[in-house]
């Protein structure tokens, strides 16, 4: 098991009886939400697992440049955080969001054709892993510099306020971006103002090669919350619905009540920081010990125990998942490069006509 500072939620809660679909289920998880929802969930997180897969394959061939950041091991996270958002809702991020923009919508072969810096890329390949943009999804970045888009967030929840719309934001980042300023000031603006902002912090346990114990005085990074008056929370990060269901109260109060949330959900990455990284900062015991509690598998065995799916549709769901990831890399492989005449075009906002705001 690993150590107590890489923790887990340590609350979980008391079995009951419920329904799904008509069958009678003791996992209240489960029970929660519909069948089509939860296979939904089960199969995004499949798909990012082998499209994270083929990436690094493609990276390790040379046909990915630059820095690339993988989002092995966290799918419940990602799937879980995003599952609770309405469609007009806005999600903002940093790198390491390849699933973030797939588990919102975005089309795998543009995801994968990005990263190839291919023309048919969803920044028209000018991005690259980190960069990652979907307007259409309301997906807005894929932000390279740590804790750079935070004060966005805010910025995205006053707007919001400033028109009187009923939409949120969650804005997603790792532990080491709590430890500067821009954190700090954001969440200080958000409460103070009453910004319909949840902030979602993937704890995967380490800052680059720094164990969150080494970085930050405070390793609950929920607790951080309390400095500014709003709620936070500490969730299972392996729990794909644990995730969900503590992100979708977050969201009900910042659209109710302007009240902004801090959910910390705790996770891991299996592999290094990026391709570039080797993690001999960590034990493969450790490794090993995260392993175990795959977020997939969890699920997985999950829905079979209640009756959700059986083992022949869950092999058949990873099955698609694996061939959706082969497409997209197919696609980036035969996708254009961006044209050389075009090298100056999207510096200015009036060069982006492709990103029109939707009414």
């Amino acid at each position: 098991m690993p150590k107590e500072r890489s923790g887990r939620a340590s609350v979980q809660p008391r079995p009951t009886t419920h329904v799904v679909d008509g069958e009678r289920s003791d996992d209240p998880g489960v029970a929660r939400y519909p069948r089509e929802q939860l296979i939904a969930m089960l199969a995004q997180m499949q798909l990012i697992r082998h499209f994270e897969e083929r990436a690094a394959e493609q990276y390790v061939k040379a046909r990915i440049g630059g820095y690339i950041h993988l989002n092995v091991g966290e799918e419940a996270t990602v799937v879980g955080s995003v599952a609770a958002l309405r469609p007009t809702d806005y999600l903002i991020g940093s790198y390491r969001t390849h699933g973030h923009a797939l588990a919102r919508g975005t089309d795998p072969g543009a995801v994968m054709a990005e990263l190839f810096g291919r023309e048919a890329g969803t920044s028209k390949g000018r991005g690259g892993s980190m960069h990652l943009f979907d307007w259409k999804h309301r997906f807005l970045g894929g932000y390279g510099i740590v804790g750079g888009h935070l004060p966005i967030a805010a910025g995205l929840g006053l707007a919001i306020d400033y028109l009187g719309g009923d939409e949120a934001v969650m804005c997603v980042f790792g532990e080491g971006a709590t430890n500067i300023g821009a954190f700090h000031e954001s969440l200080n603006v958000a409460k103070l103002w009453g910004l319909p902002v949840v902030w979602v912090c993937a704890n995967n346990q380490y800052a680059m090669g720094h164990s969150v114990d080494m970085d930050s005085a405070v390793t609950e990074i929920h607790r951080k919350a309390c400095a500014y008056d709003m709620p936070g929370e500490r969730v299972d990060g392996m729990d794909v619905l644990a995730v969900r269901q503590a992100c979708e109260a977050a969201l009900e109060r910042a659209r109710r009540e302007r009240l902004p949330s801090l959910v910390e959900c705790v996770t891991y990455r299996y592999r290094g920081h990026s391709m570039a990284d080797q993690r001999k900062y960590r034990t493969e015991d450790e490794v090993r010990a995260w392993r175990e509690r795959d977020p997939i598998n969890w699920l997985e065995r999950r829905l079979i125990a209640a009756k959700v799916l059986d083992e022949d549709q869950a092999k058949r769901i990873e099955r698609e998942a694996d061939e959706k990831a082969a497409a997209a890399v197919d696609f980036a492989e035969h996708a254009p490069d961006p044209d050389p005449a075009d090298l100056g075009r999207y510096v200015y906002a009036s060069d982006a006509e492709a990103y029109t705001c939707p009414s």
